[in-house]
Parts: C-alpha cells; sequence; structure tokens
C-alpha cells in the first residue's frame, strides 16, 4: 500500500515514500480509504523529532485526514461501507477532560497517521462528514478547527459583541476567524505583510495590524479597541509573543495559549495576568465529541473551512515544503486522487 513515513529526524529528507502491508479491521475498527489530508505546523516538528509526547519514530506523519470507509470490523455498529467519515485527531480522548494515556493517542505522532492510502482506525475515532463540505475541506477540520473551536468556546465561550484578537493567518488563526465572526464577534487580526492585510479585509476583517511595521503590536490593538483591549486571544505564537498579547488584553479577558511558533525560550512576566485578571488556557486540540460541534456549527452557518493551495499525494514533499515556507493563508492540503 502507498503510503509515506517518517524514518530519523532530518526533516524533509526523513520523509519517504514506502510500501506497507494493507490493513484489515479489527474488533470494533474500520478501515478508511483516504481521500485528503492536511498539514499543521506540528508536522514540521515530527520531521525533526522532538515533538513533545507525540515523538514516535519512525511514524505514517500527519494528523488531519477525511475520506470513505472501505470496510468495517467485528462489533462496529455505526459505520458502514461507503460512509463519509473524518478522523479525529486524538483517538481515544472522546469527551470531558483528557488523559494522559489519551492524548498519547494523536495521529501522526503517537501513532500512524493518514498520510497513506488505507488506514484501520477504532470506530469511535471518526465523525460523520457533512454533506456541505468536500473530503478537501472536512481534511482541515481535525487539528486547526478543533483548536480554534476549543479555544474560543469550551472554556469561557466566546459572547456576541466581544472582541477576539488574531495571530497571523495560518489554519488555527484562519478558522478562528471564521467561528469568531459566525458568532457575532470583532475580530482583530495581525499579519505580516500588506498583500495579506488586503486579503483580510476581502475576507471581512476590518481591523487588521501589520506586525512587521508595528512591531509594538499590542499598542496598536488596544489603540482600535478604543483602550480596551481584547476580551479573547487565539495565541498561536507562544512565548515570544505572549507578552504583548497580555498588554493586549481587556481586563478579565482570557488568552487561548496554542503555538510555539516564535522564541520558546522567551520569559514572560506575569503579574498583569494578577492585576488584570487575565486568564491563560492552555489548548492541545480537543476531543472528539468537540469535533462534532465544529461540525454542527460549520453547517449551521455554512462555513467552508479556507484552503490556500492543495497539492497531490505525489507531491506531499513540495507541500511540505510550501508550508515551510509560512507563505499560505489557511489550509494546506494534500488531496490524494489529484493528478491521477
Amino acid at each position: 500500500m502507498d503510503a509515506y513515513r517518517v524514518e530519523g529526524r532530518e526533516g524533509l529528507a526523513s520523509l519517504k515514500r514506502v510500501d506497507l502491508s494493507e490493513p484489515v479491521a479489527g474488533d470494533g475498527e474500520v478501515v478508511v480509504e483516504v481521500r485528503a489530508a492536511s498539514l499543521n505546523y506540528r508536522d514540521l516538528g515530527i520531521l525533526r523529532g522532538g515533538y513533545k509526547r507525540n515523538d514516535t519514530n519512525p511514524v505514517v506523519p500527519l494528523s488531519d485526514g477525511a475520506g470513505v470507509v472501505a470496510s468495517v470490523g467485528p462489533n462496529v455498529g455505526d459505520w458502514a461501507v461507503g460512509d463519509r467519515v473524518t478522523m479525529s485527531f486524538v483517538q481515544e480522548w472522546i469527551d470531558g477532560p483528557p488523559t494522559d494515556a489519551a492524548l498519547g493517542s494523536s495521529l501522526g505522532g503517537g501513532r500512524d497517521g493518514v498520510l497513506r492510502r488505507r488506514m484501520a482506525v477504532p470506530a469511535t475515532g471518526l465523525v460523520r462528514t457533512p454533506a456541505l463540505l468536500s473530503d478537501a475541506e472536512a481534511a482541515c477540520l481535525p487539528c486547526a478547527g478543533v483548536t480554534a473551536w476549543q479555544a474560543l468556546f469550551e472554556h469561557r465561550p466566546l459572547q456576541t459583541g466581544e472582541t477576539v484578537l488574531l495571530l497571523g493567518t495560518g489554519g488555527v488563526s484562519m478558522f478562528a476567524q471564521q467561528l469568531a465572526t459566525a458568532a457575532g464577534a470583532n475580530v482583530v487580526q495581525t499579519t505580516s505583510s500588506e498583500e495579506k492585510r488586503e486579503r483580510l479585509h476581502e475576507l471581512g476583517v476590518s481591523q487588521t495590524v501589520n506586525y512587521r511595521t508595528h512591531p509594538d503590536w499590542a499598542t496598536e490593538v488596544r489603540s482600535l479597541t478604543g483602550g480596551r483591549g481584547a476580551d479573547h486571544i487565539v495565541e498561536v505564537g507562544g512565548p515570544g509573543t505572549l507578552s504583548q498579547s497580555i498588554r493586549a488584553a481587556a481586563v478579565g479577558g482570557q488568552i487561548a495559549l496554542i503555538g510555539v511558533l516564535e522564541d520558546p525560550e522567551a520569559a514572560v512576566h506575569p503579574l498583569p495576568l494578577l492585576f488584570e485578571l487575565i486568564r491563560v488556557q492552555g489548548i492541545y486540540v480537543g476531543s472528539r465529541v468537540m469535533l462534532e460541534r465544529l461540525v454542527d456549527f460549520l453547517s449551521e452557518h455554512t462555513i467552508r473551512p479556507h484552503i490556500d493551495r492543495t497539492f497531490g499525494f505525489d507531491d506531499a514533499a513540495e507541500a511540505f515544503r510550501y508550508f515551510r515556507s509560512q507563505q499560505h493563508m489557511g489550509k494546506v492540503v494534500i488531496d490524494f486522487a489529484a493528478g491521477e
């Protein structure tokens, strides 16, 4: 069976095309014919090795995939051959608080991922793909979509009229922009170029900050919000941007801490959190039930993910290179049928 596998820890040179055994559905499992997959920042870390918690090697990469049920094993009552499905990122985190063991079951790190033609997965780790979405669009949901959903709705749910600050134009931030806009929030979004800024305006984001020309972007955010600051901040930069996010937060605001894109060793001063009553909530994707809630919200509001560029299965390495360049706005997808 045609697949890719990360063998070693040398970056893109570790990505090998391999022939794997055909999967067989065991008890409580189904075999999914994967139709599409998408990339996340985590996948670059998997190529290099050292990704916390999920550092299996060798491993089939990529966590986000969608396809169709090809066969069903014993004791599976919910799925039938031909059903369109989307895989949950953390296969054993179904609902409620996560456990350490469950977090080790994430695809493309703790377990073999979706960059293969077919895969056997627990029937409990699937969600029905909504008719609204293509397989390529559904493949954008499990990591970036669920991360944005949890950040905005699972802890201190976003309210109509509140202000959301989003950093950059990657997959999580672009998902959060769509969700927040649909929920009636005011969105302020940072970006690195005037070209991307214009694109954000075309998508309906009226308040933007170019952090290249305004390196003290927290001050700009406070100015745009009349000095009040943002109620919700989706913090994908990590320690390197967290200090500015704290300064940009409103009294009683929430910072959803997600990424480690910028300067992971940077020092962060905690006292403003105390005096401004700011809550920092760590986010690690989410459960299958969160994915189901996201799917319901997308269907209700007719939201389709932003896909920046699509590559074919044969061009998976090129997809990684393009994603690594950080030129994208939204998701980078591998459509297994493209070019065939």
